[in-house]
C-alpha cells in the first residue's frame, strides 16, 4: 500500500526528495513493483556508494546478491540505473560489478590477495568519482517523474 501525502507538502524537488527517499526506505526489497524496486536499487546505490564506495555497495546487497545471484542483481541494477538517466554510472557497474564480486568471493576464500581484490575497487570507485556527483542530479528528477507512482498524491 502506498502512503498518502498532500499535494502541498510535495511543492519542491527537495519536498518529493524527501517524501520518496521516506518512501523506499520502507521498502522490503524486492517490492515486486518496477518502479519502487528501480528507485530503491538506484537510491541504494548512490547512497552507498557516496559513503563507502563499492565495497559498502556490495556489503548492504549481499544476501540479495546471494539469492538471485551477481548477474542477475547486476543487470537489475544497471536497469535501475538507466531508468533514471544514469548512464555513466550503469556503464560503471557492467564494467566491474561482476568482476567486484567474484573477487570479494575470492579473497572470502583465500584464493587470492587482498591487494588484487583493492585494486579493482580501487579503480571502479575512481571512475564513479570522476563522474562528478551527477547521480543526485538524475535522481532528483527521476524521484519528481515517478513520486506519483510511490506516493497517493492528495489534492488540497
Amino acid at each position: 500500500m502506498k502512503p498518502k501525502m498532500y499535494r502541498k507538502d510535495l511543492l519542491t524537488t527537495d519536498d518529493i526528495w524527501n517524501a520518496v527517499v521516506s518512501t523506499i526506505s520502507e521498502f522490503d526489497f524486492p517490492t515486486r513493483d518496477q518502479t519502487a524496486d528501480q528507485a530503491f536499487l538506484a537510491f541504494q546505490y548512490y547512497s552507498e556508494l557516496e559513503s563507502g564506495g563499492h565495497v559498502s555497495l556490495l556489503t548492504w546487497f549481499s544476501e540479495h546478491v546471494e539469492e538471485v545471484g551477481i548477474t542477475s542483481f547486476i543487470d537489475a541494477l544497471v536497469d535501475a540505473l538507466e531508468a533514471t538517466g544514469a548512464y555513466d554510472y550503469a556503464a560503471v557497474e557492467k564494467k566491474y560489478g561482476i568482476e567486484i564480486w567474484q573477487k570479494l568471493k575470492a579473497l572470502e576464500n583465500g584464493e587470492i590477495e587482498e591487494a588484487s581484490f583493492y585494486a579493482v575497487i580501487e579503480q571502479a570507485d575512481r571512475e564513479y568519482d570522476q563522474l562528478d556527483g551527477r547521480i543526485q542530479e538524475l535522481l532528483e528528477t527521476y524521484f519528481v517523474d515517478v513520486h506519483t507512482e510511490l506516493i497517493d498524491v492528495i489534492q488540497d
